[in-house]
């Protein structure tokens, strides 16, 4: 004869298996969370299919993301799924933009911070918290499905981040698409152009003829302020020999003519300290000059670029100088 504890305890290891759990009470309640709940966020027309209410929701379980979109409180947050749940909630016509877009095709930005999207002004659906809404009638060519999602194509999320950020913000996503392999500087001067006259494309085409495949945003904004400041453009990333051929390092920004290496150090140089140090002696035998900056230095600008400015009059000056 079974037991009645023992019936309570198959009667919930069926819930379980049928994709229900009891993670939490919710006002002395036990409160079931449906399986796919777990997993993504869902909207209030959901929530009352799948049996639970709005006062429900307020409980201890959920959590409310915005107006109209929840979470279980234990979901381990995605961007994907996050966008997918505002695709539940907004128009059909929803297009994905700015660095939501960005994100989707394989770049390294916040696209959740706001939710990017694009309606035509019929919608009426208006910015809220966690969504930020732009206006916009769409051509069939400026838009593309990626992840499973509508988004702007990249040439078209870049031309609309210039428009919406500041240039070496933009700079910085498009140093990305390049690094990525997702387009060229070619590519992107030959888009501008096609769309000469439209919002972003002047903007497009001046950062395209200086983008280049950086390793990191802060690489980026170092060679930014370096043309702000009308010093000549470096070459990025580029692969240092000795006088034999023999490979001595990469530099992030390199002037030829000085021979002169910049080198950006993030969080990571601390944890290489020894190795780095032996990759500068190494291209310093090998006849170059290397200076180092962090993102401390980037708050001096004006150090930064006398700095640099004077390695550069003085690799000058000893290029020129009369062999001893």
């Amino acid at each position: 004869m079974i037991k009645p504890p023992q019936v309570g305890f198959l009667y919930r290891l069926g819930r379980q298996a049928l994709g229900a759990v009891t993670p939490s009470c919710d006002m002395g309640q036990a409160s079931r969370v449906p399986a796919n709940f777990m997993r993504r966020p869902f909207t209030l027309s959901e929530a009352h299919s799948a049996g639970i209410s709005r006062k429900r929701l307020s409980g201890k379980s959920w959590r409310r993301i915005a107006r109209g979109l929840y979470c279980w409180t234990g979901w381990r947050a995605d961007h994907l799924q996050l966008m997918n749940g505002w695709k539940g909630l907004l128009p059909e016509e929803t297009i994905f933009g700015g660095r939501s877009a960005a994100w989707l095709w394989g770049l390294d930005v916040n696209p959740v911070d706001p939710v990017e999207v694009i309606l035509p002004a019929s919608s009426g659906i208006r910015s809220r918290t966690g969504l930020k809404v732009r206006y916009n009638v769409m051509e069939d060519d400026d838009h593309a499905r990626v992840r499973g999602l509508r988004a702007t194509t990249l040439s078209r999320t870049l031309r609309d981040l210039c428009v919406h950020i500041t240039p070496v913000e933009a700079l910085c996503v498009i140093d990305m698409a390049v690094a990525a392999k997702r387009t060229d500087p070619r590519a992107l001067v030959d888009y501008a152009d096609s769309v000469r006259g439209r919002p972003g494309s002047w903007r497009l085409r001046q950062l395209a003829q200086v983008a280049a495949a950086a390793e990191s945003p802060m690489e980026t904004r170092l060679r930014w302020l370096l043309l702000s400041a009308g010093l000549p453009r470096p070459d990025v990333q580029r692969d240092l020999r000795d006088a034999d051929g023999r490979f001595v390092g990469r530099a992030d920004l390199f002037y030829e003519a000085a021979r002169l290496a910049i080198e950006y150090d993030g969080g990571h140089h601390r944890d290489q300290l020894t190795q780095d140090n032996r990759r500068q002696n190494v291209m310093v035998n090998a006849g170059f000059r290397l200076l180092r900056f962090t993102a401390a230095d980037l708050d001096r600008p004006e150090i930064l670029t006398f700095q640099v400015r004077r390695a550069l009059r003085l690799g000058d000056a000893l290029r020129k100088a009369p062999p001893i």
